[in-house]
């Protein structure tokens, strides 16, 4: 029996930031590239045909992200960020950085952040790893200094790349597939060579499909960007009228992103109620939330445990409309009420 839709079709999702729906060219481009089924690295007329299809697909990659310099593509920003620390003993990371960066790193120099999540002593640090936008509470860093590895999983495709060496992209977060990612390199003497595939940077066999819906999806319209900044603004103000808190309130943040506390109520509360009313939202990054173990990124804004576990991630994408916010945030303000009446 092929499941049904129905259920899916009603829902409404808001956890973009965990991954988002395919964008319809990504999949009709996925689609392409598995009729192409040659491996690219392979010397006969298919492989030719496979391989310039692959590299016709990374020069739109470039393209699209306006990355004048080299693409090597992996299997997401996981596998990029490791592939971009290796190496790289005592660089300088937040304590708010996503679970990818803070495993890459060798021997990190932690730097601190303010209670808004903004990083305070990167000057001192000659090498930084940073993410553009915090995935669970969309704070902005703006650019770094010195050697830079900045994590844009979260902002590439909606705001211009930072000016950095090393720049870690997945295409899930964005329209694309899973699976497939890459690490924009400035200059390929900042890596050392492993052996493989993409010039001896990564082994493993090159993902056609993946990097044809990867292109595809960062080619298709981004004009839906332009109003997310209102829909959040109208969620912030919904919120607070409700008695809730806004991560990060005063800070610069991605307007597809943002965290919320309703105080005296759990996360997993609220996320049991909200997935009852059709509304699909997390309790933070998707690589910590299914564990439900603290917020590292909350504790290092100064966040109590307790404050902590009552927050819950709301994120935006190509797919949200007005209606989703509004009747997100009715559902939020009326399951805040119903519990506070409880109490």
């Amino acid at each position: 029996m092929e499941p049904t839709l129905a259920r899916t079709e009603a829902r409404i999702y808001l956890d973009h930031a965990a991954t988002t729906p395919m964008r319809p060219e990504a999949i009709a481009a996925v689609m392409e590239g598995m009729a192409r089924w040659a491996n690219p690295s392979s010397p006969h007329a298919e492989g030719r045909a496979a391989r310039a299809a692959l590299e016709d697909a990374r020069k739109r990659i470039a393209k699209a992200l306006d990355w004048p310099y080299h693409v090597i593509l992996t299997s997401g920003a996981s596998e990029s960020a490791a592939l971009a620390m290796r190496g790289r003993p005592g660089i300088g990371v937040a304590a708010v950085e996503h679970d990818a960066i803070l495993r890459a790193a060798e021997q990190p120099v932690m730097l601190d952040v303010d209670a808004s999540g903004i990083v305070m002593n990167r000057e001192g640090s000659a090498s930084i790893a940073l993410q553009s936008a915090n995935s669970e509470t969309g704070v902005l860093q703006g650019s770094a200094t010195g050697f830079r590895i900045a994590d844009c999983a979260q902002t590439a495709g909606k705001l211009p790349l930072p000016d950095a060496d090393l720049v870690i992209v997945s295409a899930h977060k964005l329209g694309g597939a899973p699976g497939i990612g890459a690490l924009l390199v400035r200059d390929l003497g900042l890596l050392d060579p492993t052996g493989g595939q993409e010039r001896g940077y990564r082994g493993g066999t090159e993902n056609l499909p993946g990097a044809l819906g990867f292109a595809a999806a960062l080619e298709a319209s981004s004009d839906w960007f332009a109003g997310m900044a209102d829909l959040r603004a109208k969620l912030d103000e919904a919120i607070l009228a409700g008695g809730g808190e806004i991560v990060a309130q005063h800070a610069p943040r991605l307007p597809t992103i943002a965290s919320y506390r309703m105080p005296g109520v759990s996360s997993a509360a609220q996320l049991i109620r909200l997935d009852m009313a059709g509304f699909a939202v997390s309790a933070g990054s998707a690589c910590s939330s299914g564990s439900m173990r603290p917020s590292h990124v909350l504790a290092a804004m100064g966040y109590s445990p307790q404050a902590a576990a009552e927050v819950v991630r709301v994120s935006f994408g190509w797919t949200t409309t007005a209606d989703d916010v509004a009747k997100f945030a009715e559902a939020w303000t009326r399951i805040a009420t119903d519990i506070r009446r409880a109490a």
